[in-house]
């Protein structure tokens, strides 16, 4: 065990208690992650995670946020480091540096100086590590270590729990480091937390295709931004969008894009199924999916409901 600990923090006892008393104090003393705030289901939206589209802007660059981030485990494993700092890890093209999980708590193994688990969401599995307090300098350091062991003491194996934690690199596999790890009571929570991924998700590949955009000469202000949450562009960027897109579109390509920007297929919610696009146009249904994916790379149709449902952008 002394070996394992030297290896992966190169120092004795000495420097894991300063490292942890560090860790620890940085953890209560921002008001971030203080107490409840950490539970409070803030700090990961994407204002400040990551800002309006901007030329200059970098993930690089906004490593130090210390923005919550809600993620699945199969996010986390596609995730890469930055080329820059391979500490640090991209997702969606932002810097990964705190994260939250929801899962079910597996392999659940105590010692004396932290204990681990593997925490299982359904999407993926990942190794998870929460360190006790080291310090007893102070009756705080006491009180943080007591308070910690009764957490961990609640969360047993088959309980799906709700974690918070560092994302760390070791020998090429990513595990968690973990400063908050508390049962879930309400299992709501579950289906909030993956239509939170879903929504950070949406919103940071939308910032990176403005970053691509702007980098791109002959484009129109936003382009080539086309998405279907309306609370995230202005209506002039998509009519641009869709004037300057629409110049090349021919053929069946051009078909499927005039029928789906009929009065009667904008005004459905749920837009238009293929079938119904290759059975009014008289063509394959192969061909309506080719037309489709070109369509859709080119941001002048998105699919709604499911990937058989599909509308224009133009008044989508």
């Amino acid at each position: 065990m002394t070996a394992e600990l030297d290896e992966m923090g190169g120092g004795g006892d000495g420097e894991i208690e300063a490292g942890q008393r560090t860790f620890t104090e940085n953890m209560y003393g921002n008001s971030q992650f203080d107490g409840n705030a950490a539970f409070s289901g803030g700090g990961f939206m994407p204002s400040q995670t990551t800002q309006t589209a901007d030329p200059s802007f970098s993930p690089a660059k906004n490593r130090d946020a210390q923005a919550l981030l809600p993620l699945t485990v199969k996010q986390i494993s596609e995730a890469f480091q930055s080329s820059d700092d391979k500490a640090n890890f991209l997702i969606d093209g932002v810097d990964v540096n705190n994260v939250k999980l929801v899962g079910m708590l597996h392999e659940k193994t105590e010692r004396v100086t932290d204990v681990s688990f593997v925490l299982d969401d359904g999407t993926g599995r990942i190794d998870c590590h929460r360190w006790y307090a080291l310090g007893y300098i102070s009756i705080i350091f006491m009180w943080i270590r007591m308070l910690t062991i009764l957490v961990i003491v609640e969360v047993r194996n088959g309980m799906y729990v709700k974690v918070h934690g560092h994302l760390k690199g070791f020998q090429g596999k990513k595990q968690l480091m973990v400063y908050s790890v508390r049962p879930l009571t309400d299992y709501n929570e579950i289906a909030n937390h993956f239509a939170d991924c879903i929504y950070v998700h949406c919103y940071n590949t939308k910032i990176r295709k403005q970053q691509d955009a702007s980098q791109v000469p002959g484009h129109m202000p936003n382009s080539s931004v086309n998405t279907p949450s309306k609370g995230y562009q202005s209506t002039q960027s998509n009519h641009f969008s869709v004037q300057y897109n629409i110049e090349g579109v021919k053929g069946i390509d051009k078909m499927v894009l005039n029928y789906l920007q009929q009065p009667s297929c904008i005004a459905r919610e749920k837009g238009v199924h293929r079938s119904e696009l290759a059975q009014q146009l008289n063509v394959t249904e192969n061909k309506i999916l080719e037309a489709i994916d070109s369509l859709e790379s080119e941001g002048l149709i998105y699919s709604t409901i499911d990937e058989f449902h599909y509308k224009s952008t133009a008044n989508g």
